[in-house]
């Protein structure tokens, strides 16, 4: 017997043939409530994100305290998001998603009160940092596994692109209001513009939750003829390294993600780029903040457009090196234009890899194991520039932010070198998705 996803992908295969659009994804109902509630809270999460950073410098005027910042967000993540996976399989995954977003909104909201009253130390930033991230680790997962149960498998790049384009609107939207906001009230005290961005922030998650609990998909995993229903254990945990282990373009694809995003993670370092190279104070910081989003969109907008492109391994090699090209021209530049082309320029290459890599990795995976995938990806994709904000705060400190940035890039580029020769698989792989 055809399974749901099936029924569904073939009853409609040929209507979208027909009318393929660049939002061909939003024709599907319960993909557009989530694809409206997550670019009201990522805008909200981009606002915190950037106000953070501020903040800490404001505290500490320090590298290294910036650079602790990624380090208390992926700590979390990599105890937690391999649990993250498993409870992602077993349980409802809505209503695991209303948990993890009343427990970010709750954090957002304990961050607000407590710098709007007298916060002078940044170990109570770090704590609820490291606890929204934990909830992170059990979010993500649900959330793109149950992603590929609201479209049909032919439209889901479309999916994939235009959830990149409310990921990367709330990117140029969100720092750029951060900005504004801790510009306007830089003369009242430090801590009145964290406070009232870390507020708003908690008030966006309220757009996710409603958008679940209006959402009419079930959001228990499909379980197939000869497969066991997942539970949360240690066998169950296992199955999912095990068949990450054992299909290599899964491999390749968070190996090459990880190794590039450690090394050109230059967002970490924007408001020292911004306040002691550039000299462009709190205002250009958040535009700095939004520049590589401004790349993103209109390159999600052409993915969106394509649909299925074809060489898709090849073409993720390639825009790696692209964002390690232009990571080394930012940490060049000292020209506050030019900055914000290679910042949008790393952007671009950055989506076009993005779509490409969540697209191949969701497609091979069977809906039961979705989130399992997930979360051992989450420890590449959110460990690799987490880490290397870690990394480039340590390297700053050595030999300044813009070396640091430089050396990230280069770094990059030798990773893009040893994947052409290693990574074989992801070198050759395309998906036809006319043939599947």
């Amino acid at each position: 017997m055809a399974s749901p996803e099936k029924i569904q992908a073939e009853s409609s295969k040929q209507a979208t043939k027909a009318d393929r659009s660049s939002f061909t994804a939003l024709q599907h109902r319960d993909f557009r409530l989530l694809w409206i509630g997550q670019l009201i809270s990522t805008t909200g999460s981009q606002m915190q994100l950037v106000a953070i950073n501020w903040h800490v410098y404001l505290l500490t005027r320090s590298s290294l305290a910036l650079g602790a910042v990624g380090l208390v967000r992926v700590v979390p993540i990599i105890l937690c998001s391999l649990l993250g996976g498993v409870v992602a399989d077993a349980f409802d995954r809505r209503r695991l998603l209303l948990i993890t977003q009343t427990v970010m909104l709750l954090s957002a909201g304990a961050l607000a009160a407590i710098t709007a009253s007298s916060l002078e130390s940044v170990w109570p930033i770090y704590l609820l940092t490291a606890i929204s991230s934990a909830a992170v680790a059990f979010d993500n997962p649900a959330r793109q596994a149950l992603l590929p149960m609201l479209v049909p498998a032919e439209i889901f790049p479309n999916a994939v692109s235009l959830g990149l384009i409310a990921f990367q609107v709330s990117m140029i939207t969100g720092p750029a209001l951060a900005g504004l906001i801790l510009s306007a009230f830089s003369q009242q005290s430090a801590r009145s513009g964290p406070a009232i961005v870390y507020a708003l922030n908690a008030i966006s998650f309220l757009a996710v939750i409603v958008a679940v609990l209006r959402m009419r998909v079930s959001g228990r995993a499909h379980i197939g003829e000869n497969e066991a229903a997942s539970r949360v254990s240690l066998s169950a945990l296992r199955e999912g390294l095990s068949f990450v282990w054992r299909t290599p373009i899964i491999v390749q694809t968070m190996t090459l993600d990880f190794i590039a995003t450690f090394f050109a993670s230059a967002t970490a370092l924007l408001p020292i780029i911004s306040t002691e190279v550039l000299h462009v104070g709190a205002r250009g910081y958040g535009v700095l903040a939004a520049s590589p989003a401004i790349g993103s969109v209109l390159a999600a907008f052409v993915m969106a457009r394509l649909g299925v492109v074809r060489r898709q391994g090849a073409t993720v090699i390639g825009a790696v090196a692209i964002y390690g090209a232009a990571t080394v021209a930012f940490g060049l530049s000292k020209i506050f234009w030019l900055s914000l082309l290679m910042l949008a320029v790393t952007g671009a290459a950055d989506t076009v890899s993005t779509v490409l890599r969540q697209t191949i990795r969701q497609l091979v995976t069977p809906n039961h194991l979705r989130g399992r995938m997930t979360s051992v990806n989450m420890i590449f994709f959110m460990g690799g520039p987490q880490l290397g904000e870690m990394e480039a705060g340590v390297v700053a400190k050595l030999i300044g932010a813009p070396l640091s940035v430089v050396t990230g890039g280069i770094g990059c580029l030798v990773s893009v070198v040893m994947a052409t020769r290693m990574a074989t698989n992801l070198l050759s792989y395309e998906y036809d998705a006319e043939k599947r």
